[in-house]
């Protein structure tokens, strides 16, 4: 049975599968090609002219009959390439375990497949389970109490649980359609597989990431939660021997880096000892928020009624500089994403359902070299000073700044939020503040360039009732950690750097695909380790 993908089929707003089936089964009956099954296998919406908004799709087609290249062109199709995830055993003996050090996208990826193939990792993760980072955040939400191992940036599933669970990335992998399968098995909805921007939704995102967790541990892996890694015990070529953590030293064949963006103290431990890393390119700025009723109509109009939330990405540039939207959560909510103390963070988060009152988006602009002094260790400060600024105008207390975005375009401090209001950390949690005392000036003045423009792009998005709250510096980790092509640090043979924190890899699905990397090389060049009682 062969299997061709047929694009670019139009679709209507109200029936896009039927629709798009419909049109595919016009177009094989054309060229006279008979088929057994038709299925959609993506869709994506159109709403550039909102007096025509449409999906575009793709239809796979399994047929008996062998399809020329005329025929396919003809039809607009190409052949369907399933990927599959085949590891090769190498012969290079493993003394002990190998250890995964983080649980986030990266790390629950690579521990799946090597616990699915019999290596019987063990995992060690600074914070907790899905259960206790909740009452985590719930407490720091309530009390101000903040746990600096255990809260939106650090635990089971890392970032993306506390997020809209976005699994849209740029990467050409063939692992991302496998990670999208194995992430429908543990209870993802199955739309993420036909969807062309796929979300999962905080709330579903717990379930998926505690399924991971017990298929690990039922195949023989192990999961350490609230063990943090302190130091690495190495022999004299690098070789990782042991990872000393807060409850004690565990051994280890090799040694995985799936740190997450925000490991700053593992991070300075890192350069401090032996391993190499550069500053990356990384971003800083804002959360937006607006009503979502508004901007659902500003980008459908009466179609609105019809679709899903409406969802923008936007961009410019200036010189070597750009602005631009980041993880955009419709109908979500502002969240206290701060993981060290007397710093203050935003990051976005949505449910599956999206269906708060307001959309959030960062708005966030490229930071260059020489922004900051050129290192790594300078990368770090540039991210904590923002932070703690942000930390001092908002009162010391967690509360964030916040400024109307009519105020910040004209550098006043007049107004109080009116239409929109602030969803960070429940009612009142804010302090109006100007920005620009906090942002530095190209920031600041490259986010009012940007808001002139996305306001000519998207109606009323420059609204000056709209909210701007501060400051988003997560954006990505400000570090890359040296690999080399077989995917090892620089001077440690047996040590793995991978995944967002290492600063190979930008959201979930990257970071899973780079965890799944990660183990086919270990596999690839060890055999698995005889377990010890």
């Amino acid at each position: 049975m062969n299997k061709i993908i047929l694009r670019n089929l139009r679709a209507s707003v109200t029936e896009p599968e039927p629709s798009a089936l419909r049109r595919a089964a016009a177009l094989l009956k054309k060229e006279g090609i008979s088929y057994s099954s038709l299925s959609l296998c993506k869709r994506s919406l159109d709403a550039r002219k909102k007096n025509d908004i449409h999906y575009i799709c793709s239809v796979i087609a399994e047929t008996e009959q062998n399809i020329s290249e005329k025929k396919l062109a003809c039809l607009d199709a190409v052949p369907l390439i399933e990927s599959s995830i085949k590891p090769l055993y190498g012969s290079l003996p493993m003394n002990d375990r190998p250890l995964v050090a983080g649980f986030g996208p990266c790390g629950m990826f690579c521990a799946l497949l090597l616990a699915e193939n019999g290596y019987s990792p063990i995992v060690i993760e600074r914070g907790g389970d899905v259960s206790s980072r909740k009452k985590a955040v719930k407490r720091f939400y309530e009390s101000r109490a903040l746990d600096t191992d255990c809260n939106i940036q650090f635990g089971a599933g890392g970032a993306g649980t506390f997020s809209d669970g976005k699994l849209l990335t740029r990467i050409n992998d063939g692992k991302c359609s496998y990670v999208l399968r194995r992430l429908v098995e543990f209870g993802a909805p199955e739309d993420i597989l036909i969807n062309a921007k796929p979300h999962i939704g905080t709330d579903l995102l717990e379930k998926v990431v505690s399924g991971i967790a017990k298929k690990i541990e039922a195949s023989g892996g192990e999961i350490l939660y609230n063990t943090k890694m302190q130091k690495v015990r190495t022999d004299i070529s690098g070789h990782a021997l042991s990872v000393l953590t807060n409850k004690g030293e565990i051994p280890c064949g090799t040694l995985t880096l799936a740190l997450g963006h925000s490991a700053r103290d593992t991070y300075m431990y890192l350069i401090n000892n032996s391993f190499v890393t550069l500053p990356k390119a990384f971003s800083v700025g804002v959360r937006v928020e607006h009503l979502q009723s508004e901007l659902n109509y500003s980008m459908y109009g009466d179609m609105a009624e019809f679709l899903p939330p409406a969802e923008y990405s936007l961009s410019k540039r200036a010189g070597e500089r750009g602005v631009y939207s980041f993880c955009m959560c419709p109908g979500g909510e502002v969240v206290a994403a701060a993981s060290e103390e007397g710093g203050v963070v935003t990051n976005g988060m949505s449910s599956h359902s999206r269906n708060l009152k307001n959309a959030n988006s960062a708005i966030a602009v490229s930071v260059l070299p020489e922004d900051y002094e050129n290192s790594s260790v300078g990368a770090i400060e540039f991210q904590r000073g923002l932070e703690r600024a942000a930390f001092a105008a908002g009162g010391g207390n967690y509360n964030a700044p916040l400024q109307t975005l009519g105020d910040f375009m004209i550098g006043s401090l007049k107004s109080e939020p009116t239409r929109v209001e602030p969803s960070y950390m429940g009612k009142n949690r804010y302090t109006l503040c100007k920005l620009d005392t906090i942002l530095p000036h190209f920031v600041c003045e490259m986010l009012r360039s940007g808001f002139d423009d996305f306001g000519r792009k998207i109606k009323g998005f420059d609204a000056p009732y709209a909210l701007l709250t501060g400051v988003e510096t997560r954006t990505s980790s400000p570090i890359r950690i040296l690999r080399n092509e077989n995917m090892t640090a620089v001077g440690h043979d047996n040590i793995y750097p991978c995944g967002e924190g290492a600063g190979y890899a930008g959201g979930i699905t990257s970071a899973s695909v780079d965890g799944i990397s990660c183990a086919l090389e270990i596999m690839r060049n060890y055999k698995a380790p005889v377990c010890r009682e």
